[in-house]
């Protein structure tokens, strides 16, 4: 591995070239356009209090505002500081207007949902309808509330609004989108093309799972990310969310596999090694696509659909969903403090074990501050799934989760790429006494009686059976 060759100060060079890659995107995020655009509609005090009827109509939409809540926030007339809760019962009736002005019923059905106030010096924001595609360009609607007069307090006002994607936003994203696939197939290439000459044996653990790991980063890229301006359909979204789900995953299964393989000498069994592991991120992923999947089709049934609706539901699957996430850090933090009490004095394995967890513990630390800032102390709240997507700010806090995943593999292909001496080395791949990289797997560093013998360009080979050597 070129990790082998690496001296401290091109260790030193890669890590700062990986904060300036990030450092960048973030800045350019930071002169990015809000993600989120916003269109108050404050209501007639008046028909508040009398009617509590409201007809509603859209801005003109196109295919770059992507997705079309519209929330609800009441104003009191309360000086103090108290809490108070409220049921409020909210019908909805949705109308789609075409761009020849025609009007036809997303769903003829009116909906009805309960939902329940909190206001303390403000009240909480409600949403009232979540439109995951746009079918028209522009939608009516009609809403109606009930037990408005049951507050203790007099409404001063209803603040509607109306919140899309925002278009330059959506540009930014397919550029961005677009530069990152470009980049991970040019890295994907690099990585296979100077694996090439080499049996998949010889591979380390670490350059065989980055074979894995930098398809599914294309993935998660989302090459097919355009298809969500060209047609109207729930698919592209959800493809999306099923890339996303599936390159994570795998992202945690590699730490878990890395940790505890590069302690395993020999044969690596499915059901003692592989099957404990997919077991505990399998779960986790079938979770995520489950929240997902549950999320988008009652959405599809009900555009007025929300968790809070089914809170019981959605409590046991964020019970179960933090249960899991416990015990795949526990094991983690198990393997990760195994493999440095045991190896640490094994010069090869420990330079692995420094460099692979020094960089995912920076990329932890940020991932952390980077979900803190957006979400603050409320990420698990039941609303959580719910109204993720109105929480951005700005692009910098989209680009950075992009950047800092993509800088992270692109970091790692290079590290873990074959090294120039593996290429002179695998001249001599028919002699079964050599490996594919100085010291690459585990049969070279553990208890093998390999001895190095210098070539005549300075570098060294690992050679079995001195004195046979020494005869000739």
């Amino acid at each position: 591995m070129r990790l082998y060759t690496l001296s401290k100060r091109y260790f030193v060079l890669v890590f700062v070239v990986f904060f300036i890659c990030f450092g960048l995107t973030v800045f350019i995020g930071i002169a990015g356009p809000n993600v989120i655009d916003a269109r108050p509609y404050r209501s007639d005090t008046s028909n508040v209090s009398k009617v509590g009827h409201y007809s509603l109509e859209s801005p003109i939409l196109s295919t770059y505002n992507q997705q079309l809540w519209l929330t609800c926030r009441i104003e009191l007339d309360k000086s103090d500081d108290s809490s108070i809760q409220s049921n409020l019962t909210i019908l909805v009736n949705i109308q789609g207007m075409a761009e020849d002005a025609t009007v036809s019923y997303v769903d003829k059905k009116e909906h009805s949902h309960n939902r329940i106030i909190s206001c303390a010096q403000k009240c909480d924001e409600i949403i009232v309808v979540h439109l995951g595609y746009l079918n028209y360009t522009r939608y009516k609607l009609s809403v109606r509330f009930e037990n408005l007069n049951q507050l203790r307090y007099t409404i001063t006002a209803v603040t509607f609004t109306w919140k899309t994607y925002n278009p330059t936003f959506s540009q930014v994203e397919i550029w961005f989108r677009f530069v990152f696939v470009v980049l991970t197939f040019m890295v994907t290439c690099l990585f296979a093309h100077s694996l090439r000459k080499f049996s998949m044996r010889d591979w380390g653990i670490e350059q065989k799972w980055m074979s894995v790991l930098l398809p599914l980063l294309l993935l998660y890229n989302d090459p097919f990310f355009p298809l969500t301006f060209l047609i109207n359909s729930w698919f592209p979204g959800m493809l999306d969310d099923l890339f996303q789900s599936l390159f994570l995953c795998a992202l945690l299964l590699f730490w878990l596999c890395v940790y505890h393989g590069i302690r395993v000498q020999g044969e690596r069994k499915c059901m003692t090694f592989y099957l404990p592991k997919l077991l505990i991120v399998g779960l986790l992923w079938l979770a995520s696509v489950t929240l997902g999947i549950w999320q988008t089709v009652n959405e599809l049934r009900d555009p007025t659909y929300q968790y809070r609706v089914d809170a019981g539901n959605f409590q046991g699957m964020k019970i179960f969903f933090l249960v899991v996430a416990t015990m795949y850090i526990l094991y983690l933090l198990f393997l990760v403090i195994r493999a440095c009490s045991e190896l640490r004095n094994m010069p090869y394995v420990d330079l692995r074990l420094k460099f692979l967890t020094a960089l995912t513990f920076l990329v932890l630390v940020i991932s952390i501050v980077i979900l803190y800032l957006r979400f603050g102390s409320q990420v698990l709240q039941d609303n959580f799934v719910a109204e993720l997507s109105t929480h951005y700010q700005n692009s910098a806090e989209f680009l950075s989760f992009y950047g800092l995943l993509n800088f992270y593999l692109y970091t790692l292909a290079f590290v873990y790429s074959p090294s120039k001496n593996a290429l002179y080395e695998s001249q001599l791949k028919d002699n079964p006494a050599f490996s594919m990289l100085n010291d690459s797997d585990d049969d070279v560093i553990y208890g093998s009686d390999y001895e190095e013998m210098p070539l005549q360009n300075g570098q060294t080979i690992r050679a079995k059976y001195k004195d046979e050597s020494d005869s000739d």
